[in-house]
């Protein structure tokens, strides 16, 4: 972290430690500073630099001049991102109120929102609400180059992790090895973050791992220096079988050239989307949709990280199966991606 993000979030606690309210036009008291938290996986991952993108372009303490002739963030919003589990946990941390926002898979959230799949069990968490969908996201299944696997069924008798709990990577990755004809138990499993499994690779204790990420992914990126790595194919009955469980993924591919010496790849893909719980008021959504998708962020995006140009607004609501946040639907509609008044409503 900067020093001056530093300062900027010393500032925010110390407002609210202090009891840093003031009033406004109206009259009505409020917080001169608000801390929004955006949780994100690990900082090795894709959700981490794109959640560090968009907190520090919603940034925008109050009083803070603002130069530029776009929106430059979201008044009185000191915003951060935090390391996490994964999507399943971010949902959860949602709807708790241990975070303000966090991006996750569009199929997590809507499993949370619906109560099925991992949710079956426990009470839904009908009060997930959405901001955006992102980008995609791609399955990259890593191994050893020197072990040869050329399906996910290879991956039989080997050391590999399958993310921690709390990922939706885990989830996921269970669809692919079972739509492969493999249980768990076929391989000798590891639930660890995928920064610290390219260790175990390169210290060789792992012979692979599987994550859902944007590409290039970091960890991957740093673990090809060291060791010669491949990414194992999803074929198309086996992407077939685990879109009919899911449906949320589609198949696509990792192109060539994404990681050094590896050729284009066939896999599965989800979207990531921004959620956020309904708590949360409609002004203040507002403010950071409408900020999301300013020229700061759209800036700091493009230049930040390779999918930072691929979050695009024309592809907002792409996706996007669980109700909208009032305070995103009002700019949405706005902007004309979303004419009806009735669009945006849970569904029970």
């Amino acid at each position: 972290m900067t020093f001056r993000r530093f300062a900027a979030c010393a500032a925010v606690l110390a407002a609210v430690a202090s009891g840093g309210w003031v009033a406004d036009a109206s009259g009505e008291q409020r917080l001169d500073a608000r801390y929004f938290r955006i949780g994100a996986g690990g900082a090795a991952g894709t959700y981490f630099p794109i959640a560090s993108l968009i907190a520090e372009g919603l940034t925008r303490p109050a009083g803070a001049e603002c130069r530029e002739t776009e929106n430059c963030g979201a008044p009185g919003l000191i915003a951060v991102a935090q390391t996490s589990n994964g999507s399943v946990s971010n949902v959860r941390s949602v709807v708790a109120g241990e975070l303000e926002a966090a991006l996750v898979q569009s199929d997590v959230a809507s499993w949370a929102y619906h109560g099925e799949a991992v949710f079956a069990d426990e009470p839904r968490l009908a009060s997930l609400r959405a901001i955006a969908s992102l980008y995609t996201e791609s399955l990259h299944v890593v191994v050893r180059r020197d072990l040869g696997i050329k399906s996910i069924a290879g991956l039989k008798g080997l050391r590999i992790s399958l993310d921690e709990p709390g990922s939706g990577t885990l989830v996921d990755s269970r669809l692919v090895l079972a739509a492969s004809g493999l249980e768990e138990a076929d391989l000798h499993p590891e639930y660890v973050k995928p920064a610290l499994a390219a260790t175990r690779m390169i210290d060789g204790r792992l012979d692979g791992f599987m994550i859902i990420v944007g590409y290039p992914a970091l960890s991957i990126e740093r673990l090809a220096q060291d060791v010669e790595i491949d990414l194992v194919p999803v074929d198309r009955r086996t992407a077939e079988m685990v879109r009919s469980v899911n449906p949320f993924m589609g198949a696509s591919s990792i192109p060539a050239g994404a990681y050094p010496g590896i050729g284009e790849t066939a896999t599965l893909h989800v979207a990531a989307q921004m959620v956020v719980d309904a708590a949360l008021s409609e002004q203040l959504v507002y403010d950071v949709s409408r900020a999301l998708w300013g020229e700061r962020i759209g800036r700091l995006l493009r230049q930040g990280h390779p999918k930072g140009r691929l979050v695009l607004l024309d592809a907002a609501l792409e996706g996007v199966t669980i109700p909208l946040h009032p305070g995103a639907a009002r700019f949405y509609r706005e902007v004309g991606l979303l004419p009806s008044a009735g669009v945006g409503q849970p569904r029970d």
